[in-house]
């Protein structure tokens, strides 16, 4: 008998033994089918195409392993304890004894999710990469109306709530957003934390409509998971800024729906609080010592609100969004933060109300600005004569002042993807926007660039001080040493020694075309570098006839550029295994499309700018 001979039947091997269904995993863990998805999702477990499928193409299947894995969770109990224990409470109600079920609620057993994401992320830059998905969830469910039965509670949507306005406030505060654009599905976002590009959805500020063709059982089970994780990143966030989490907030903010604004003061009153026991370390302790002799029944947040109000005055001009002193570790700063933290420096905004206001709250003080609104616990009133700009989107105005710029809400977002400050004025009320240009599009790999895109160009390159090719100018014009000089750009000795090195270099260019030729034609090298001596101790006239009639006396056999091109392709493919001519022959098609869908546009381009000349 063979070693490894095992009888048919006593051991399953191959695909057999390595998958399972979804109905034997179920009947396996002794659980329910809608706790076997809630347990899956929160374990990060997903179903598998196994090339050979054993029980039919119509089932799916799990991993066996990840099935024995979830055996052994401590989740799954709890699971079963709290399927036992709403028995017990429906039994309780349907038997009309309402005080053992409020009874049972009390002590209904629940579980924590705090080991399930520090095994599922054991660093917290695999977190940082895991985070796109459930900013957009917490930000969809903090937007969707509040209903009182159990498909969605209030709880539940003011959790979300306060988990993306304290992500945002982080967001702000570091002056880590890097792009937005606004979308028909809602904005985009992306910031980049400790290295990791985040990008994320928010909805519009539109009423939203709960319909009942999406699964809500599925999606709280997510949204339970995103909360708990969400809340460890804040957590680390906000220890790595030295400010405390959870923030405590004015309840006057609170109650008027300024969450992000309270926020921003919590940090600038911690920037502060360390600025001044840094200062004076022994005055720290004083202070805190008199409030504990005051009142030390006082718990924790009630002093710490005390201090805030104390530090930080309710409605102070220019207290929105100012983060105090720099700190000292913010010289550390990479240099795209610092254009960021600068784009709005010294910039004073007011929005309307008819402006997406928290979108533009987050996003202007993110980049170094100043911002107040209309309406109650806004740090200044719209007649502040410092206002720079103030941000609307109705055609007229009751007052104007004409000490600002009245623009769109555009010209904000289109400032913060050129990382420059836009020109106004065709952003001004009443006038038709220019097209909101995506920054998560690369135009060089698209091959097309639009119009305002090449503005922006130019603008950008002014502000750096460099030299751009105008609309109708080609980039040879400015490697022209005479129309630089023509220009100004240049003085005339710089003009001279740019012309010299453009003369040698054509020299040696024709050189090399000559050589090359020669080779062509089937001179040899020696016979080739004999002519060429002969030729330096000639006139440059004399060489060049020289050279003319040595080309006509050999054999010119006229090759064809495109059909030696043709054929080096040809032989390259040739000697490609059959995979990666696939792959070549699949690359080549993703460029015919890209230069098809180029052309395109152009003629689209074209015939709207024929239409706008014929109208």
């Amino acid at each position: 008998m063979p070693k490894h001979y095992r009888p048919a039947g006593k051991k399953k091997e191959g695909n057999a033994a390595k998958y399972i269904t979804r109905s034997k995993a179920v009947k396996y863990l002794q659980i329910s089918l809608q706790n076997f998805r809630k347990l899956c999702i929160l374990k990060g477990i997903h179903p598998h195409e196994p090339k050979k499928k054993v029980e039919g193409t119509h089932k799916t299947y799990y991993l066996m392993k990840d099935i024995a894995f979830l055996a052994h969770e401590p989740i799954l109990e709890k699971l079963r304890d709290i399927r036992a224990y709403d028995k017990k409470v429906k039994k309780a109600r349907v038997k009309k004894n309402e005080e053992r079920a409020k009874r049972l609620l009390t002590r209904r057993p629940s579980y924590t999710l705090d080991r399930v994401i520090k095994e599922r992320y054991p660093k917290f830059i695999d977190a940082l990469r895991d985070l796109d998905d459930c900013l957009t969830m917490v930000h969809l469910f903090a937007a969707l109306p509040s209903m009182d039965t159990e498909k969605l509670a209030v709880q539940r949507v003011h959790n979300c709530r306060r988990l993306s306005h304290e992500w945002q406030a982080y967001i702000s505060r570091t002056h880590s957003l890097r792009k937005t654009f606004i979308s028909v599905k809602g904005i985009y976002y992306q910031a980049e934390v400790e290295g990791q590009k985040i990008t994320w959805l928010t909805p519009h500020s539109l009423q939203q409509i709960v319909t009942d063709d999406v699964d809500f059982n599925v999606m709280l089970t997510f949204l339970e998971f995103y909360e708990n994780l969400l809340a460890f990143i804040n957590f680390k966030l906000y220890h790595s800024i030295n400010v405390k989490y959870p923030p405590i907030l004015d309840s006057r903010l609170e109650a008027l729906a300024a969450d992000l604004y309270a926020l921003s003061r919590y940090f600038a009153a911690s920037s502060r609080s360390q600025a001044v026991e840094s200062a004076d370390p022994n005055l720290a302790i004083q202070e805190n010592a008199a409030i504990e002799d005051k009142d030390t029944r006082n718990d924790e947040s009630e002093l710490r609100l005390a201090q805030l109000q104390h530090q930080l005055p309710a409605n102070e001009p220019g207290t929105l969004m100012q983060l105090v002193e720099e700190a000292a570790g913010e010289d550390n700063d990479d240099e795209e933060t610092k254009v960021c933290r600068a784009l709005f420096k010294d910039l004073k905004f007011f929005l309307g109300r008819e402006v997406p206001r928290e979108s533009l709250l987050f996003i202007i003080p993110a980049f170094g600005g100043v911002v107040s609104w209309e309406g109650d616990g806004a740090p200044y009133e719209e007649t502040d004569k410092s206002i720079t700009h103030q941000i609307v989107d109705r055609p007229s105005q009751k007052h104007s002042f004409f000490s600002r710029d009245y623009v769109q809400p555009q010209w904000i977002f289109d400032c913060v993807n050129a990382r420059i400050i836009l020109p106004t004025d065709d952003y001004l009320v009443g006038r038709v926007p220019p097209p909101h240009l995506s920054p998560f599009v690369e135009n060089e790999a698209e091959g097309y660039a639009p119009d305002y895109a090449k503005t922006i160009k130019h603008l950008q390159a002014a502000s750096r001080k460099e030299i751009m090719p105008l609309t109708g100018v080609d980039k040879q014009d400015l490697e022209d040493s005479q129309s630089l000089l023509v220009e100004g750009i240049i003085s005339r000795t710089e003009a001279t020694e740019a012309a010299e090195r453009k003369r040698k270099m054509a020299i040696l260019e024709k050189q090399y075309h000559d050589e090359l030729k020669m080779e062509l034609k089937g001179v040899p090298y020696t016979t080739s570098k004999s002519i060429s001596n002969e030729t330096d101790m000639q006139s440059p006239a004399e060489t060049t006839n020289g050279k003319e009639e040595l080309l006509n006396v050999l054999p010119d056999p006229d090759p064809d550029p495109d059909q030696i091109a043709k054929d080096a392709s040809s032989m390259s493919t040739l000697v490609m295994s059959r995979r990666k001519r696939r792959l070549y022959e699949a690359m080549q098609i993703g460029k015919e499309r890209k230069e098809a869908h180029t052309n395109l546009l152009k003629q689209r381009k074209k015939k709207a700018e024929s239409s706008k000349k014929s109208a």
